[in-house]
């Protein structure tokens, strides 16, 4: 099976972690830009990664890279590319695209040259064309053209990675699956101790901690990915690497992983989406003010991502909650790490700490910080 450049995509500020996270699955992280890391492997190893990775949103196989000036020279160059070996004519294609190039006024206009150059060449090969369109659900391609650089993918993943499977109730304004896995990865938490997450919503945080802790696969619950709408696709073979990957998971763990909101109807969305993550039983779900939560005596890690005041809380009123997490942080968690994720940095300076440490995120367009507090039992 050939060997080719891989690019796995993920949000911008995560490409650290992204990086960290696939050289423990073995793959050599080779070079990281803002939104991703490149590695190498085969069409094999992108349904592997697919099947693993927590923090990536997109697996990229490249299948060409020239240079064109124009959308005539993209055409050309893309017309010679066997496109026959990878789609069926009777199949389905979309594409994605990023294009930074000074010919084109209208990005739909590269994407609808490639797709041109697609077709023609299946058309020619198997004497009839695939279907083409928006669907992100079957065979997809990524055209990344910057200036005169053309790199082509076979978009393996289709629905982004961050899409996971189990959560059927995303509460309000929810945090990403992925984010929050490069999140937990940003900690200090070593997996073992306890985790403490008040203010909870659909339990993202507690289910990542939970899925990472017992070494589950996170995309074992998808049951469709773009790899599978390739020509050579073998669903037995599939299901076989499933089941091999299932084998290494870490059974029951013993950790400890708190989650606690004020909103019992919250806790019961978060507590179905744990149930069809395959982790309902390692996390103790409470319902409580976070001023109440009952944190283990074992130190650990303890994370707030509480409301902006962007979509949901108004600010002003926000302010007197930040001081409370501080307050609550100094007094009930004593020897723990303390984060406050939060997309309001005035607010998160509110908490009243001083940080060890601020680490940057963005979720979607918003800068986000997590901000990292050592919490010292005693006197310092």
């Amino acid at each position: 099976m050939k060997s080719s450049s891989i690019l796995v995509t993920c949000p911008k500020g995560c490409s650290a972690y992204l990086s960290r996270e696939l050289q423990s699955l073995g793959y050599e992280a080779k070079s990281e830009v803002a939104t991703g890391v490149f590695t190498t492997g085969t069409i094999e190893d992108c349904i592997r990664l697919n099947l693993q990775l927590r923090t990536g949103l997109r697996v990229l196989y490249e299948v060409s890279c020239f240079t064109a000036r124009d959308s005539d020279e993209l055409y050309d160059n893309s017309v010679s590319v066997p496109w026959e070996d990878w789609i069926p004519a009777d199949g389905y294609v979309s594409i994605g695209s990023s294009v930074r190039n000074d010919t084109i006024v209208n990005t739909q206009y590269a994407n609808l040259t490639l797709k041109d150059a697609l077709v023609d060449r299946i058309r020619e090969k198997r004497g009839r064309r695939p279907d083409t369109g928006n669907d992100n659900s079957k065979a997809m391609l990524f055209l990344f053209w910057h200036e005169d650089k053309v790199h082509l993918y076979l978009d393996t993943s289709g629905v982004p990675l961050s899409n996971r499977g189990y959560r059927v109730s995303p509460g309000k304004a929810p945090m990403r699956e992925n984010l929050a896995a490069s999140v937990i990865f940003a900690t200090r938490w070593d997996r073992h101790s306890p985790f403490v997450n008040p203010m909870c919503g659909s339990g993202t945080l507690a289910i990542e901690a939970a899925l990472l802790a017992s070494g589950k696969p996170a995309g074992m619950l998808r049951d469709n990915f773009a790899f599978m709408h390739l020509l050579g696709y073998r669903h037995s073979e599939f299901e076989k690497m499933k089941r091999e990957l299932g084998s290494e998971e870490n059974g029951k763990p013993a950790v400890s992983i708190v989650a606690t909101d004020i909103d019992r109807s919250v806790i019961e969305d978060a507590k179905r989406n744990a149930e069809l993550a395959g982790v309902r039983n390692l996390i103790d779900f409470r319902v409580c003010d976070f001023r109440d939560t009952k944190v283990p005596e074992k130190p650990g890690v303890l994370i707030f991502n509480p409301e902006y005041g962007d979509r949901l809380g108004d600010e002003s009123e926000l302010i007197e909650t930040y001081r409370e997490i501080g307050d609550f942080l100094k007094k009930k968690a004593p020897g723990y790490w303390g984060y406050v994720f939060t997309g309001n940095i005035p607010l998160g300076k509110r908490v009243g700490l001083k940080p060890k440490r601020r680490v940057e995120f963005y979720n979607g367009p918003i800068e986000c910080r997590l901000f990292e507090y050592e919490l010292y039992s005693g006197s310092r």
